[in-house]
């Protein structure tokens, strides 16, 4: 871990960015506007994941890694509830969706066991450690994609919803072996410890499709600007992937068998270079500097 992580305390004008960001690509937006439903409460989890995690961390270098990364995420988690705050104010509420995702990460991924379940807390925490790794590895799949979607640039994407998503995405490759690290420090040897891993991304891998196909449904029923006619179709997604305006399912999808290999790590996914070089140049990470 050579790499040093920090925090980059950014701030976003929200005041010009229109409802549909792509232009005449509501599917597109909304597709990917499902990250702000799902980022600030997500992210908020991991840093309270991560420090009940802190004490169990041995090695000062990957402690210091895990401050850093719990830095990003709690400013990632920040600047998506802004943008929520702008969705709504264009009349576009999420409050109905998101309180079933405040659900999931307080109550059922919550420091206790949800029900009463007589799960030893070293062993929950473990889990929940492995359930913050495996969504790392989508959104470090996600951030390098973000970072190279030149169509989102053709389009003619609001430069400040482009900045944000591509620093954010920056962040999340600058981080990526971050959880991984952290789970395999902390969850315990050999193949139990496999196991859990991949207990963790059996759980998450479905759990995020499901989110996001609900998501996108949810706000396109309720985009102020259609009058009700909007509906999700699979037909409209492969239109935007072709165009470069979104990743395919299978991009992603193709994560989790990397993932799942035993010598796996995820310092294999994607481009720090291409990460770092974007940080230097995002004009939010410039002025937060």
């Amino acid at each position: 871990m050579s790499h040093e992580i920090a925090p980059r305390r950014v701030a976003f004008d929200w005041s010009r960015t229109p409802l549909h960001w792509i232009p005449d690509e509501p599917t597109a937006t909304h597709v990917i506007n499902v990250l702000h439903l799902l980022l600030p409460a997500g992210e908020r989890w991991f840093v309270k994941v991560f420090k009940e995690g802190l004490p169990l961390i041995t090695d000062p270098e990957l402690r210091a890694a895990v401050k850093g990364f719990m830095g990003q995420e709690a400013t990632h988690s920040v600047q998506h509830t802004h943008v929520l705050d702008h969705l709504a104010a264009q009349r576009l509420d999420t409050a109905a969706f998101t309180r079933y995702v405040d659900f999931l990460f307080e109550r059922l991924l919550g420091e206790r066991p949800p029900f009463n379940a007589p799960v030893p807390a070293r062993e929950w925490l473990r889990f929940r450690l492995s359930v913050v790794a495996a969504v790392e590895q989508f959104t470090a799949v996600l951030g390098d994609w973000v970072l190279a979607a030149d169509g989102l640039d053709r389009a003619g994407a609001d430069e400040v919803m482009l900045d944000l998503l591509r620093w954010h995405g920056a962040e999340e490759v600058e981080h990526r072996a971050v959880a991984f690290d952290m789970y395999q420090h902390c969850g315990g040897t050999g193949t139990r410890r496999y196991a859990r891993r991949v207990a963790g991304m059996a759980v998450t891998a479905p759990v995020m499709l499901y989110l996001w196909v609900w998501g996108t449904a949810y706000l396109m029923r309720h985009d102020p600007q259609s009058a009700g006619r909007l509906r999700y179709s699979l037909k409209e997604h492969e239109k935007a992937v072709r165009k470069g305006l979104l990743p395919a399912w299978r991009e992603l999808g193709a994560a989790v068998p990397r993932y799942l290999r035993r010598t796996y790590h995820p310092s294999r996914e994607g481009s720090l270079n291409r990460a770092v070089e974007y940080l230097k140049r995002s004009p939010a990470a410039k002025a937060a500097s």
